[in-house]
């Protein structure tokens, strides 16, 4: 068996930026593959794929053109699988992610780590109080938690999430909480092993709809605190 790779997690800087931002990226888009599979997979798509071509070959005659409308349908379809998930980006990169300090940094109970691996940024997660915390809980939203692929299998995303807890446990709050998606598989499974519970489910828009892509919300209960405590 291998040794562990070693890594080292720290506070954001302004010099991580760039990284941190390919970082997020990648990781979203990198879910436009499974997304599409779910599009082809849906009866619908089926009948497109199937309709629209003998259509065109009963009207026209010509296998050439049937041939092509099919491409030309697959093109879209990818860029349909695509499209949640560059809204996604394009929100992040206009919100909390155009400036990193100042919306992580700047108050005692929010915070964004790195995750470095063999000298590279390998690893991101963010935290941010919930401002509308239920009535008498304390609670911690974790947010962009990415690992860069040739970095999976290191246990970095587990690090990751269990800083969270730390700083969450240190800070005073009694929940962290977060939001997935159903194509996000292995961050679920990872939050699941945790001790992560499934606390509801919900569609972020119409495309997420469309695409059968629901949003699971999961929930981590942390031992209560001393008054006063670290």
């Amino acid at each position: 068996i291998l040794p562990m790779a070693p890594h080292h997690i720290r506070k954001y800087q302004e010099t991580d930026r760039k990284r941190v931002l390919d970082l997020f990226s990648q990781g979203m888009f990198e879910h436009v593959p499974a997304t599409f599979r779910l599009v082809l997979k849906m009866p619908q798509t089926f009948l497109v794929l199937l309709g629209v071509p003998i259509a065109l070959l009963l009207v026209s005659g010509s296998w050439l053109l049937a041939l092509g409308s099919n491409v030309t349908l697959l093109v879209f379809l990818w860029l349909l699988a695509r499209q949640p998930w560059r809204q996604y980006v394009v929100m992040c990169l206009q919100t909390d992610l155009a400036d990193i300090n100042k919306s992580y940094l700047r108050a005692r109970g929010s915070c964004f780590w790195v995750a470095e691996s063999r000298g590279q940024m390998a690893g991101i997660v963010g935290a941010l109080p919930v401002e509308d915390s239920p009535p008498g809980r304390k609670q911690l939203q974790l947010f962009h938690l990415s690992v860069a692929l040739e970095n999976r299998g290191e246990g970095l995303g587990k690090a990751l999430v269990m800083t969270v807890l730390q700083f969450a446990r240190a800070q005073g709050y009694s929940e962290v909480v977060l939001e997935t998606s159903t194509v996000q598989q292995d961050a679920l499974t990872l939050y699941l092993r945790i001790g992560f519970q499934k606390t509801g489910e919900y569609f972020l828009s119409k495309i997420f709809r469309l695409l059968g892509i629901s949003i699971i919300q999961l929930k981590y209960c942390l031992p209560s605190t001393q008054e006063g405590g670290p």
